[in-house]
């Protein structure tokens, strides 16, 4: 059972055990007996982060169920590219070949170059 916080009006904040369909269900105080509301107490962290980082984290966890695809993958699954995204550029023919001999070649290229 995961630990909940809630606030008691009289006496602050207290922590408790809770099923997870109980989750959004006040609890009592152990005080005062008194049911107290669930609250969601955000890290200090949060608070005092730098809008942009804030930003930042915000656009991360909006897409943390969009998995990053590759240039091939992405391609095939969605028809919508933005801009300057290497989709649409064509791959240039090489100007290898092989000899009869079966050495490389690679006509007006650079012909002083030694092949491996």
């Amino acid at each position: 059972m995961p630990v909940y916080d809630y606030k008691c009006q009289q006496h602050g904040v207290f922590c408790e055990l809770a099923k997870l369909e109980d989750s959004s269900k006040p609890n009592i105080c152990p005080q005062c007996k008194e049911l107290a509301p669930r609250i969601i107490m955000v890290s200090p962290e949060i608070l005092d982060m730098a809008p942009s980082k804030r930003h930042a984290h915000e656009t991360n966890e909006k897409a943390q169920h969009e998995p990053a695809y590759s240039t091939k993958e992405r391609r095939e699954n969605d028809e919508q590219h933005s801009n300057g995204c290497g989709c649409d550029k064509k791959s240039k023919k090489s100007k290898l070949f092989y000899t009869a001999a079966g050495e490389k070649m690679f006509p007006s290229m650079r012909p002083w170059m030694i092949s491996h």
